[in-house]
Formats: structure tokens, sequence, C-alpha cells
């Protein structure tokens, strides 16, 4: 998740082996399954939350909470660009976590409190300690196992089980919670349950890695000379200085943050490239072909990340939920995509192996991810157009159920080959850089995810017409790019120079 995350210790300390694995891994497991669980725990919520608490309900604020659930999402990516720095360079990755896990507490209690200035202050925080959190814990997986220990690709997948766990599970329990308690129902949930949850998860996970860090038997501690609780308090000072200018971010109008961000991508692609160029022709082959790359990836996390925004409020206003008596959360919704990747990973693993040496290229496999996501916004085209109960005026309950299903396909294709990609891709001396434009480029696509939905939901609330014509678009723009990827990507393979 970092530039560091590339680095492993060749000889880390005897650990004792659990399951096969160091014991460490299981309590990092934990950590993150927490971390997750507060994190995709009040994700589901927020977009609803805005509209229900700052716009009294009305339909008209949706464009407004898609806007700022995207800005949100991009700056929580962006900062994980620094908070890799902050470890690798000042206080060492486990005085990072527990700080990122100290400051993203004190955030998630404060959006609790229904004032819009507060509130935007407490996501402004979560997204501050998140930047510390978040890349710097999967870099300490990698620092368990030495390096060509055959087990590490295995210990990455038990860990990538503990965030998808921390996610399936927590959009369940946050849901039922909001509709149980502090006087919540189906048709007014009461999301400040959502947001204590998540808080007390999040504390779960703080006091969970401060008591088993002694077994990491000095991974992650700080450099030699590093220890004083000075740089501590120095980084400390410089989040409390960051956030009301993270808070200035998520207050501009999106489209203004958007242009900032690319600003920021095209310096980065400038430095990358210049690199690749000094380096000689493969180098700058590499480099073009994974800024092409970093391209595709913005479009894909556009579409993909309506999630958390147009799909809720098509979930609660134009989705069959009632069964009987009995209404389906609209939170509940989010624990598809990570049951779905928990189910099909090994299928899709065993698939690309069993395939052999007509296993697709990366470029294929990006492809095949972005068209898979075109086909969950087919199925929408589909039921919004015919399949809409003329009485109810929604569509039935599965089609939701499925486009979940089906973009987490396309997420299996893409995702997981990113980080990898880069570091195989990027210029030697700036892996750093390179995996800073990963996560640039999907920062860029997930504000870009809440301009569009947005427009999704026009200027009076999202309506089926509306819903149509927004996904209709997505559809078409997903298999124009998909299509075209696949057309190039014979040529992307070439620049790649065999890199697979």
């Amino acid at each position: 998740m970092s530039g560091a995350a590339t680095t492993t210790p060749a000889t880390p300390p005897e650990f004792k082996q659990v399951m096969g694995h160091p014991q460490p891994l299981w309590m990092l497991f934990m950590t993150e399954f927490w971390e997750r669980f507060a994190f995709y725990g009040m994700r589901w919520a927020l977009a609803l939350y805005i509209v229900a608490q700052f716009f009294g309900g009305d339909s008209a604020g949706e464009a407004s909470a898609s806007k700022l659930y995207g800005a949100y999402l991009a700056l929580v990516y962006a900062a994980a660009l620094f908070g890799g720095y902050v470890a690798d360079k000042v206080i060492g990755y486990q005085r990072s976590i527990l700080l990122g896990a100290v400051v993203m507490a004190a955030g998630l209690f404060m959006v609790v409190v229904p004032n819009e200035t507060i509130f935007k202050v407490g996501l402004a925080t979560i997204i501050a300690g998140n930047g510390l959190f978040k890349p710097n814990i999967s870099t300490m997986v990698g620092q368990l196992y030495a390096t060509g220990d055959e087990r590490r690709d295995s210990g990455f997948t038990l860990f990538y089980m503990g965030i998808n766990s921390g996610a399936f599970i927590a959009p369940l329990l946050t849901g039922w919670l909001a509709e149980h308690m502090f006087g919540g129902s189906s048709a007014m949930p009461a999301y400040k349950a959502v947001f204590i949850a998540s808080g007390v998860g999040m504390l779960i996970s703080l006091v969970w890695f401060w008591i088993g860090r002694a077994r990491l038997k000095g991974i992650g501690a700080p450099l030699p000379g590093a220890e004083g609780i000075g740089r501590v308090l120095m980084v400390a000072l410089g989040v409390v200085v960051a956030i009301p200018g993270i808070y200035f971010l998520l207050s501009i109008d999106a489209n203004n943050l958007q242009i900032l961000l690319t600003a920021l991508f095209v310096v980065l692609c400038v430095l990358i490239l210049r690199e690749g160029f000094a380096n000689g022709a493969v180098a700058r082959d590499k480099a073009i072909a994974m800024l092409i790359i970093f391209a595709f990836n913005v479009l894909f996390w556009m579409f993909f990340e309506q999630a958390g925004s147009s799909f809720n409020f098509l979930a609660q206003n134009i989705v069959q939920r009632d069964f009987g008596g009995w209404t389906f959360p609209v939170g509940w919704f989010q624990s598809v995509n990570s049951l779905a990747i928990i189910t099909l990973a090994p299928l899709i693993a065993i698939i690309w192996v069993k395939m052999g040496k007509a296993n697709p290229s990366i470029p294929r496999k990006f492809g095949l991810g972005i068209i898979f996501n075109g086909l969950a916004f087919l199925l929408l085209m589909v039921a919004l157009s015919s399949m809409v109960d003329p009485q109810t005026m929604k569509i039935p309950f599965w089609t939701l159920f499925m486009v979940y299903v089906i973009q987490s396909v396309g997420e299996l294709c893409l995702s997981p080959i990113g980080l990898s990609m880069v570091t195989k891709l990027a210029p030697v001396r700036l892996i750093g850089f390179g995996m800073g434009g990963w996560f640039l480029s999907t920062a860029i696509g997930n504000n870009l995810s809440g301009i569009f939905a947005s427009s999704v939901s026009g200027e009076g609330g999202m309506t089926t017409a509306s819903a149509l014509s927004g996904y209709t678009f997505g559809f078409w723009v997903l298999l124009g790019a998909g299509v075209l990827l696949f057309l190039i990507a014979p040529l992307i393979q070439k620049l790649m120079h065999g890199v697979k």
C-alpha cells in the first residue's frame, strides 16, 4: 500500500508459527479486521445521513451528499501517500499505526455530533488517521517474511481475508443497529448508532494492536536514533495542522478538487516519465505502459464506487426491499461485495492457474475488470427500463444484489494486480512515486464517482428516469473503455517488455 511495501527484511526475527504462519500475522489480521469494520461500518451511511440530517431528508440533497462522499474517498486514498512517507522516514510503522488509530477513532466519534461543520471536521480527522494507519499495516505483513519465503503470498491472502471479513460484517451489524437503537427504524435509521459502533470498532483495533505489538519483536519499530517521543509529537502536531486543510478540500466544490488532484497527478506522471526517459528505452516504455493503465484505473473506480452514493439512493428509493413485513436494510447491500470477494477469489485464482499460458495479460485482465463493471450497469439498464413494477415503481431486489456480485468479479480481475504491476513497471528509483500514481488515479476515480453520482440524482433527487439515463451512460463508457483496452493490449504488452 506504499512504496515501502516492497521492502522485506532478509532475515526477520524468529516467530512462533501458528497455522503455518508467523504468529504476529494473526494479530495484524484482527487489527485490520476491526479497522475495516470501523471504516466500512460507517461508509454505507455517509451519503444517506447527509441527506437526512443536513437537508431534512429532501432528495434535492442527494447530489451534494454524493459529491462530499466522493471527495471523502478520494482524500482517504491521497492521504495514504503521506502516511507511508511518515512511517518510512519519521516515526516507524508501529507508531504510525497507533497514532493513526487514535486519530481515526476521534474522527469517528466526532461525526456523531449533528452539526455540519463538526461532521466535516470529523471526516477530515478520519482521513488524516487513515493515511497513517492503512498503508503501513499492509507493509508490516510483508516484513514478517524473509525474502523468497514462499508463504508470503499466502500470508497476504489471509490478511486480505481479514479486510473483507471486517468489511462484510460491519454493514450487517451497523445496519441492524441503525434500525433498532436510539429509536431508529427501517424508514428512519438512527445513523448515530452506526458512527458510535464504528468508533468502538476503531478503539478495539487500537487496543488490539497496542497489546499485541510486543509479538512483532521490533518489526516496524522506529529507526535507531529515532525512538524519542519528540518525533511522534511532531507528527501529531502535523496531523492537527493538516486537518483544517483537509476540511477545506472537503468543503470546496468537487470539480475544483478534481482540478487539484489532476494537477498533482500530471506532475507525478511528468516526474515518472522523465525518470523513465533518462534510463533508456525499456524503462521509458514500461513507464508509458504503467501510465496508460492508470488512466483506465480512473474509469474503473469512477463507476465502481457508486456503492456508497448513488447505489444507496437507488436501494432506498427504487429497489424492492420489502419481504412480508420485513424490510432488507439498505446498508446490508454493502456486504455483498465482500461476500462475493471471499467466495469468488479462490475460484478466479484457480481459473487463472488452469489457463496456464492462455492466462490473460495484465492489460487484458484490466480490460475484463472494466467490462464486468460495465455488465453490472447493463443489468441496471435492463431493470430500470423493463422490470419496474407498475404498482410500486420499484425494480426487483435481486437485480441490485447481482450488480454488486458482477462488480466484484471485475474488481478481482483488476485490483489484486495493481500494486504488483507498479513494482514491476515503475522506474527503479521512483517506485514510491509509482505507488503514488496508483493511489492518485484511484483517488481521482473516487472523486469522479461522486460527481457522476450527483448527476444520476439530478437537482431534485434520484428518479427511475434519472437513474436509467445515468447508468446507461456508465455502461457505454465502461464498455467502450474495456473494448479499447482489449484492442490496444498487444501494444501495451509490448511496452511492458515481458512483464506479466
